[in-house]
């Protein structure tokens, strides 16, 4: 995995899609600096110790947040309940980051639920 993939996917994308997950990507690496980035099935993921804790991709009308698992996301539902989600998904605006609290919270949850194996 590498970080230069993750530039390639976010040089291809139009503003505003590009500063938004840019900015995303920044937070992301905030919460977990030691964080591998490259790409999982064609868009960006961050790695901990070998395991995704943290992803996003962009679609024509959404960008989403990708937790890689189907659990995350109904473990807080109270924190995403402004949002549209799907079991492994998401979605947010093109033009309106994550808070850097619900990233930091959603990355949390995923690395509980790695440690309970």
């Amino acid at each position: 995995m590498a970080a230069a993939e993750v530039d390639d996917y976010l040089a291809q994308l139009e503003e505003p899609k590009r500063s938004t997950l840019e900015a995303l990507r920044r937070t992301i690496l905030c919460v977990v600096p030691e964080a591998e980035q490259g790409l999982a099935y064609g868009v960006p993921a961050f790695r901990v110790d070998g395991r995704p804790v943290a992803g996003f991709a962009a679609f024509k009308n959404h960008l989403s947040y990708l937790p890689h698992s189907g659990e995350v996301l109904a473990a807080l539902q109270v924190e995403v309940a402004g949002f549209a989600t799907s079991k492994g998904a998401l979605k947010f605006p093109i033009d309106e980051p994550i808070p850097e609290e619900l990233v930091e919270e959603l990355i949390a949850e995923r690395r509980r639920e790695i440690a309970r194996g």
